[in-house]
């Protein structure tokens, strides 16, 4: 019986794959890796790393405090490396449209009652629930992948990151 080792990658040591185009136009094939992309981006950066219709994957590289964001719809924060620090605020008031799309940044933190903390490490997924506050935090440098709708800060490098050839 054949035995497979499955190996998790991370910021530090991941491995790179392909897409082997056999028949085809590789245009038509989306590939990149979110520990690289993560990598070369800015803390906090939203960087959009596979799309369907309205909604994104986004790699986001952890490190240090963010802003306070909120979004009118459910979100999910799966940890890749590294450890997350996820602050819940339930606000007084409505946050965000309820028709908006994606997170947005909030000015400062909302007035509302403390919801609680989740600490999260690798493979790791958080709720990010609609319509609360919340506020991402790693003391060194952690990888997200965030499901979302794309907003208004999803970042779009398709040209940079996906295998074209």
């Amino acid at each position: 019986m054949t035995q497979y080792t499955t190996v998790f990658g991370s910021l530090d040591d991941y491995a790179k794959g392909g897409v082997e185009v056999i028949d085809d136009d590789p245009k038509y094939y989306a590939f990149s890796n979110m520990f690289e992309v993560a990598g070369r981006a800015a803390p906090y950066e939203k960087v959009a790393v596979a799309k369907n219709l309205e909604y994104v994957l986004e790699v986001i590289r952890a490190e240090g405090t963010d802003e306070w964001r909120a979004a009118p719809h459910d979100e999910f924060a799966l940890v890749m490396d590294g450890t997350l620090q996820v602050e819940l605020i339930d606000p007084d008031d409505g946050l965000v449209d309820s028709e908006a799309q994606g997170s947005v940044a909030l000015a400062s933190e909302p007035a509302g009652s403390r919801m609680g903390r989740v600490t999260a490490g690798p493979g790791h997924m958080a709720l990010l629930p609609a319509g609360k506050a919340y506020r991402l935090h790693s003391d060194g440098v952690a990888v997200v992948l965030l499901q979302t709708i794309e907003g208004p800060d999803t970042v779009h490098r398709w040209a940079e990151i996906c295998q074209t050839v």
